[in-house]
């Protein structure tokens, strides 16, 4: 396993592909079932080009398997601080230490960017997530967003890293 900065010679298409994959993954009966299968190929591409994130991959025997986007952070209240806006992995690689690999790989990014304080969204129904992020050292806050996702109304719960 690799966990490296996405390239220009990195496909957009196979990145992609691990957020459609994951998507429908990880938020099966949490999400509309019609509106994950109506998830086009490559929604994602186009977001990795955003120059306010960093990106890492997660590279197995050559192929991208995981992936990372971090940034500062987007919300003014928590000016200062740094955010990961995803942890993604194909389906067949959770479980296996990849997550926690890209997430302490983040972590250590965010880090020598100059971020003591680091936080997260998941959203309130993604029980596996939370229960990742928890046993990684996050914790959750009371803060909260409302959102809607394929026609239903969902709650994300921020976490902070207390590591």
């Amino acid at each position: 396993m690799e966990i490296r900065y996405i390239t220009p010679a990195d496909d957009r298409m196979a990145i992609s592909r691990v957020y459609e994959e994951s998507w429908k993954h990880a938020y099966k009966g949490i999400i509309p079932q019609d509106y994950l299968d109506s998830i086009p190929e490559g929604s994602w591409a186009t977001v990795l080009e955003n120059p306010d994130w960093s990106t890492l991959v997660c590279v197995d025997h050559g192929s991208i398997v995981g992936t990372s986007s971090f940034c500062k952070s987007r919300f003014n209240q928590f000016d200062g601080q740094g955010e990961i806006i995803s942890i993604y992995l194909l389906p067949d690689y959770m479980g296996k230490g990849f997550g926690k690999a890209l997430l302490e790989s983040a972590l250590a990014e965010l880090k020598k960017q100059g971020y003591k304080d680091v936080f997260l969204w998941v959203l309130e129904e993604n029980l596996g997530a939370r229960h990742f992020y928890e046993k990684e050292g996050f914790s959750a806050t009371d803060d909260d967003l409302n959102d809607n996702i394929g026609g239903k109304d969902l709650r994300e719960i921020r976490y902070i890293y207390g590591g």
